[in-house]
């Protein structure tokens, strides 16, 4: 029997996918497009996508759904399809495995609206999105539910009661940060800091504290907010930084890090606790394949050491 997520990680460290909405358009999803409805509609090529990730040695992948919340959907017009599409989604990321063993994490992201009393979102409606989608992800059979891009704490409290309703084996909290404009720590949109995320995060009872996009976010940013968590909790940790710092070309960001440069920071981000390493904006397969390399030589070097020891 497979392990659960946030115990395997305890012994040794694993390898998650990369960006899905950049390889979406690269594959023809139109600017502004569902690229959740495409589990649907263009399997194929959600599948194809996945597949590379799982050459390049992704032991995790997140399943196609980061919209696929009701009000993420009804913007589309597909609001009436949030069980379809989940549930297909944790369809194809299964079949990229193939006969591989690995782990689907359920994507869940941030409803696009603020909530009360700050914002016109009631908690109510809310929780109602986030139970809708989780219990339709975890019937489907995702291995844990990630909930990423986060905020707010408010927020992100709802989302992880919602994946503990659905009985999600595994619960990963990912927020996403910014660096301030003096350079000198990280902060989200909200006001949340890397400490406080951690300690309400491991209270609220999910198993894993993660990163991930945001402004400034690159692998060693990953490696600095890792550390902030270890030093505020004891949960696992998980870092998906950006290809770097973008740059505008012709009015859009623009990721140039290649895959060395960003995998050379990967041992700093192990050494400082991290579990699992993936990446977000800006990286391709080729990345989470450098990462990989990291990732291996890091955890060959450690049990070595383990074995060294028992003797």
């Amino acid at each position: 029997m497979k392990k659960l997520l946030h115990d395997i990680v305890r012994e040794r460290r694993l390898v998650c996918d990369g960006a899905m909405g950049t390889q979406l358009m690269a594959a023809g999803l139109e600017l502004g497009g569902c690229g959740e409805h495409w589990n649907l509609t263009h399997s194929e090529r959600v599948l194809a996508i996945q597949k590379e990730y799982v050459d390049a040695g992704a032991d995790c992948l997140i399943t196609n759904t980061f919209g696929g919340s009701r009000t993420m959907l009804t913007r589309h017009g597909h609001g009436d399809e949030v069980r379809a599409i989940n549930q297909a989604s944790v369809r194809i990321a299964r079949e990229a495995f193939s006969n591989k063993v690995g782990y689907v994490l359920g994507d869940v992201g941030p409803l696009g609206a603020i909530l009360e009393p700050y914002g016109d979102m009631s908690q109510a409606e809310a929780r109602s999105a986030y139970e809708e989608q989780c219990a339709a992800l975890v019937e489907a059979g995702v291995d844990a539910i990630m909930i990423e891009t986060q905020t707010s704490l408010d927020e992100i409290g709802i989302a992880i009661d919602a994946a503990k309703a659905a009985g999600a084996p595994s619960i990963i909290a990912s927020l996403a940060y910014d660096l301030s404009a003096d350079k000198s720590f990280y902060v989200t949109m909200m006001g949340v800091l890397p400490g406080q995320a951690a300690e309400f995060i491991q209270e609220r009872g999910a198993h894993i504290v993660a990163l991930n996009c945001g402004t400034g976010v690159d692998m060693a940013a990953a490696v600095k907010v890792v550390q902030l968590y270890r030093e505020s909790c004891n949960l696992p940790t998980m870092g998906q930084p950006n290809a770097g710092l973008p740059v505008l070309e012709g009015g859009k960001a623009v990721y140039k890090q290649l895959p060395e440069e960003m995998a050379a920071s990967v041992t700093d981000l192990l050494e400082a606790g991290g579990n699992i390493v993936g990446s977000c904006c800006g990286s391709t397969p080729a990345h989470t394949r450098a990462i990989r390399k990291m990732v291996d030589q890091f955890n060959a070097t450690h049990q070595q050491k383990s074995a060294s020891l028992v003797k």
